[in-house]
């Protein structure tokens, strides 16, 4: 009896070890792997936003037609680095205090106080791979990456004759290009992606591919203008749409760019190259989801796809980003689980949703527990259940004491000065009536004033880029500028 008694625990033993190990098993084949596309200076304009009618963007369209389509995303911040800075360190810029733009040697000192997310990742089991534009700049550190892509620059060659270039800019430049695709940086970093996604991986992987188009200057394969109409169609536009906005508000704009372009004739080739760069985006962006597609980890492996802030093409007499206003916060931003098979196709998320969500979601997909400080929410839920709402406000900052509040139906703007911007997006999309000064608004001014950061940090001084200084600083800094 003692013996069998004995043979039984034993086997029980056995049983529960083996039932142990099967579920760390189970538990490290569920870990996914993460492909992680970060786009620069996308807007609407894509089919599956639908904010020009001839864009051509059938591959990121074909991920929103599997994913989760977050139709009303915004950044953090509308400029590269303030918003790559908050979405990759999980911090918004009033908690951080990087509202501005900084010299790549801020990262040593923010290393300190935070973790990144690839490196989180990294210390918590995945190796990490990037290339290209992720941070602002396109350098790797060993403390994130375990491998990160140097890239090769080629001479860039253009059809004679065809497109627009501001004097002799190379940043300001508009053209088609007749180099080879390898020769184009976003074509190196996704063909990057593509061998990372061939390789055997026996650990979880986070891949980070960073496309730098459409940024300018909007130079790209000159296969991608001819594909596109003779005439482009411009934004609405509406002539008097400056009259009630403040003071603060109007000094963001690049005022001097729309002059110029109206001068020279030149808005249509403008945004023809920048519809083109978008249709060369959308190609890489297909390349390296079609590798996914035909590896091993197709069916283990999120996708997360975003822009980090929007862009004006003539709205409210703009150019380029640095504005609190929908053209320049609104982003693509989606997110495709490919492990989960009853929560796919043509989800559409409509209420307001924040760049900043985006390190708390990654890691909880990843069963890594985050920092205390990390701003944002998690968006599993959403993942879940698309009629899920969220807790925290979507803000988006510029400069210290600039914030706007974005809701499913309103953006309400409130600069360091006390003036404001109140906007109702259900009748009017395109911002061009402001309602701040109405006074049967007052209460909903309330209401999202309330959202509002209750406080924000000071400004980091070290390694700031003057001219990129608004808000309560921008007096401080002018003479620097």
């Amino acid at each position: 009896m003692k013996l069998l008694k004995t043979i039984s625990l034993i086997l029980l033993i056995s049983s529960s070890a083996c039932m142990t190990a099967s579920n760390k098993e189970k538990a490290k084949a569920e870990t996914p792997n993460i492909l992680f596309i970060a786009i620069d200076d996308m807007n609407d304009w894509t089919g599956f936003l639908g904010g020009h009618p001839q864009a051509m963007t059938p591959n990121m369209d074909k991920l929103a037609a599997k994913g989760v389509n977050f139709i009303n995303a915004h950044c953090s911040a509308p400029g590269c680095s303030p918003s790559r800075n908050a979405l990759l360190y999980g911090v918004e810029p009033f908690n951080s205090g990087l509202y501005p733009f900084y010299e790549h040697a801020i990262h040593e000192q923010l290393m300190e106080r935070y973790t990144t997310l690839p490196r989180l990742l990294k210390e918590n089991g995945y190796n990490t791979y990037g290339a290209g534009k992720i941070h602002h700049g396109n350098k790797g550190d060993e403390r994130e990456w375990s491998d990160f892509f140097e890239l090769q620059n080629s001479r860039k060659q253009f059809r004679e004759g065809a497109g627009y270039q501001v004097g002799n800019s190379k940043k300001n430049s508009f053209r088609p290009t007749v180099n080879a695709d390898e020769e184009h940086v976003d074509h190196q970093v996704a063909s990057y992606g593509i061998e990372v996604l061939k390789e055997e991986h026996k650990k979880p992987f986070f891949l980070a591919v960073g496309l730098v188009k459409p940024h300018l200057p909007f130079d790209c394969p000159e296969r991608f203008f001819n594909a596109l109409p003779d005439d482009i169609e411009a934004p609405a536009i509406l002539a008097d749409d400056l009259k009630d906005i403040p003071t603060e508000g109007n000094s963001f704009r690049r005022a001097g760019d729309d002059k110029r372009f109206k001068k020279d004739k030149a808005w249509e080739d403008v945004r023809r190259a920048y519809l083109a760069c978008i249709s060369w985006t959308d190609y890489n962006v297909g390349r390296v989801l079609d590798a996914l597609e035909a590896s091993p980890y197709a069916d283990n492996t999120v996708v997360v796809l975003w822009s980090d802030h929007g862009f004006h093409l003539g709205e409210k007499m703009s150019f380029k980003k640095f504005t609190l206003w929908e053209e320049a916060t609104r982003v693509p931003f989606i997110i495709y689980d490919g492990r989960n098979k009853t929560h796919q196709g043509a989800q559409i998320y409509k209420p307001a949703v924040s760049l900043i969500n985006i390190y708390r979601t990654l890691a909880d997909l990843s069963g890594i527990e985050v920092p205390a400080y990390v701003d944002g929410e998690s968006l599993v839920p959403v993942l879940e259940n698309t009629d899920t709402e969220l807790s925290k406000p979507t803000i988006t900052s510029w400069g210290r004491g600039n914030y706007a509040v974005r809701t499913g139906e309103w953006r309400y703007i409130r600069y360091f000065d006390g003036t404001e911007e109140l906007y109702n997006h259900q009748s009017d999309a395109n911002e061009w009536h402001n309602l701040a000064n109405d006074s049967q608004y007052q209460s909903k001014k309330e209401e999202l004033a309330a959202r509002l950061p209750k406080q924000d940090t000071e400004t980091i001084q070290e390694y700031i880029s003057p001219w990129s200084v608004y808000g309560v600083d921008k007096e401080k800094w002018k003479s620097k500028k």
